[in-house]
């Protein structure tokens, strides 16, 4: 086993040598940028360190990990075009940076070249791999549907929340460490187990995620901070802050995630002080710590060694515990 810096180098000297310089330039250029933003390459490294604690190997799973990369990526893409958001870690996002038309169809391509790595594989394996992909695309599109769809509700449940990051975020992060193991062919209980793990860290992932948003330092988080704020995102935390308020405080949230606004500061402001007041800061930072520590616990599944649960385990300590 690697450490997690280690992954993520081989992973980077995999991506560098399967770089795209093929023509049209304007529909590879796009591709190239986001995949070279950086990031944390959470789901590509999830996918070799799954290999190696199923002992095939992390290098067997490069092209695995370099679909579940590229996929995540071209959802980057096409979410930063249905939110308008400028900047993705810290760089112009690919719609503001050339077009609306080159992002949606430099994103398309990604999508398809997500599909091609699989043929790097035995026929098993393909269509194992195919089979979850296919899966967890259809869930993550479902999650972003439910997402759009919550902007405009009132009456948005914490469950039905819960259910939409299970699908945008959480689904994705179980399918890369599945990957891994499929990589690996081990047993559909060993598949099943790290897959669940991979879903209760993904939501962990994406509570903290919002968190970040609301509480980040821009110049770390690399996104618009407030982005959630401003496009009225019935987050964990503005649900929380309505079921800790009282009517007159909870008609004020109400009100102000039902505005938009030319300058947001004031906005932003007013709701982050909400989420403190109301408790629904602290309650957030209860609840990923609550759904990392239930990833740990199906880690106790695992037919694995001791050393290999541990190395798993501190890449959640380090998620839960991020600032990026």
């Amino acid at each position: 086993m690697l450490s997690i810096e280690k992954y993520q180098e081989e992973f980077v000297a995999h991506l560098s040598r399967c770089a795209i310089t093929k023509e049209p330039k304007n529909l590879y250029e796009p591709i190239t940028y986001i995949l070279n933003l950086g990031g944390k390459r959470l789901r590509p490294v999830l996918t070799l360190m799954a290999a190696d604690v199923f002992n095939a190997g992390y290098k067997k799973a490069l092209h695995a990990a370099l679909s579940i990369e590229i996929f995540h990526n071209f959802s980057l893409v096409h979410d930063d075009i249905m939110d308008d958001a400028p900047l993705r870690r810290g760089k112009a996002t690919v719609h503001e940076k050339w077009n609306i038309n080159t992002g949606i169809l430099s994103g398309d391509a990604m999508l398809i070249l997500a599909y091609q790595l699989f043929e790097n594989y035995d026929v098993n394996t393909f269509q194992d791999l195919a089979k979850l992909f296919s899966r967890t695309a259809l869930q993550v599109c479902e999650g972003q549907q439910y997402d759009i769809d919550f902007e405009t509700r009132g009456d948005v449940t914490i469950t039905e929340y819960l259910k939409m990051i299970e699908y945008k975020t959480a689904v994705l992060v179980g399918a890369a460490l599945q990957m891994g193991a499929i990589v690996a062919r081990v047993s559909i209980d060993d598949q099943k187990n790290i897959y669940e793990f991979g879903k209760n860290l993904g939501i962990a992932f994406q509570l903290q995620d919002d968190y970040l948003d609301a509480f980040g330092n821009p110049e770390t988080f690399g996104k618009q901070v407030g982005g959630d704020i401003i496009e009225n995102k019935k987050t964990y935390l503005y649900l929380k802050a309505l079921e800790f308020s009282n009517k007159e405080e909870r008609d004020k949230l109400q009100e102000l995630f039902a505005t938009s606004l030319e300058d947001n500061t004031e906005k932003i402001a007013t709701a982050k002080q909400c989420f403190v007041s109301s408790g629904s800061a602290q309650a957030t930072k209860q609840a990923i710590e609550a759904y990392t520590n239930l990833a740990f616990k199906t880690l106790e599944r695992l037919n694995v060694s001791n050393d290999k649960k541990e190395l798993l385990k501190s890449f959640g300590t380090r998620l839960m515990n991020r600032t990026t």
